[in-house]
């Protein structure tokens, strides 16, 4: 499948930033199951001042703002081919070791809402996978999907211990448990073609636990799937702080506001 994404984020502050940087991870992967073709991002109010791959084969962009500004707007486009793997993205790469995955973070440490789930998950499975996508499944039946309820700072435990959230709160849930359970666990910022719409408020996010002799397996506990042709994986890392598509700092106490127009179609 091909898919066209365009993504345009607007930031207004009201009063003149002086200072203030930005790490944006908004470049999709080349790798099993997706071909980037055409990728551009670009930076009104700023400009690029870096670009490196980090830990987790991630494109970064360091974007600095132009002194005075009240509004920053980064606008990314372009076009991706894809194709339905049952989730599998296979062997382990990039310069993180695979144990790494397995190491808890302040949004995924385990602690006794997580090792509650995963006795409800318990069972005799037929094997690794099936018992991961009952992992999913009772995510899902114990944190309903709902916006507005969580934010970036939410923890796992937090957004057990609430009963509702996100996709982001799911996958980190997932990746809590996983690491618990003996899987090395990442999460995963991305794009989802929705079936009933072209316009979207947000980007996605998903989880992937890596099981011996497959590799990598995406599951995303929102949709209750392993990710298909629809999906579009574009940064990895221990927790959301490492995959987020827009992260930095500023300086100063003026109020931010965001704007998203998300456009994703065949």
């Amino acid at each position: 499948m091909r898919l066209t994404i365009s993504h345009t984020t607007q930031y207004h502050y009201d009063v003149p930033v002086h200072y203030a940087l930005q790490q944006l991870r908004l470049t999709p992967k080349s790798r099993a199951g997706q071909s980037v073709v055409s990728w551009e991002t670009r930076v009104e109010g700023g400009k690029k001042q870096l670009e490196y791959d980090d830990q987790h084969n991630n494109h970064v962009a360091l974007v600095s703002f132009d002194a005075g500004q009240t509004e920053i707007t980064v606008h990314c486009a372009g076009v991706v081919d894809t194709a339905d793997t049952s989730g599998i993205i296979g062997a382990h790469g990039g310069f993180a070791p695979l144990w790494l995955f397995l190491r808890p973070t302040p949004l995924t440490r385990a602690g006794n809402n997580v090792r509650r789930l995963i006795k409800i998950a318990s069972g005799d499975y037929e094997n690794e996978i099936s018992h991961l996508h009952a992992l999913s499944e009772a995510i899902a039946g114990a944190v309903r999907y709902e916006t507005g309820r969580t934010d970036a700072a939410t923890t796992a435990e937090e957004a057990l211990e609430a009963g509702h959230g996100v996709c982001q709160d799911h996958a980190q849930i997932f990746v809590a448990a996983a690491r618990a359970m003996g899987f090395p666990a990442r999460y995963v910022s991305g794009y989802l073609m929705m079936e009933d719409r072209v316009h979207q408020d947000a980007s996605h996010a998903w989880a992937e636990a890596h099981v011996e002799g497959i590799g990598w397996v995406g599951f995303d506990v929102s949709n209750g799937i392993s990710p298909d042709e629809r999906y579009v994986r574009v940064a990895t890392g221990l927790d959301y702080t490492e995959a987020a598509p827009v992260s930095g700092m500023r300086l100063g106490e003026s109020v931010e506001s965001m704007v998203v127009r998300l456009q994703i179609q065949q």
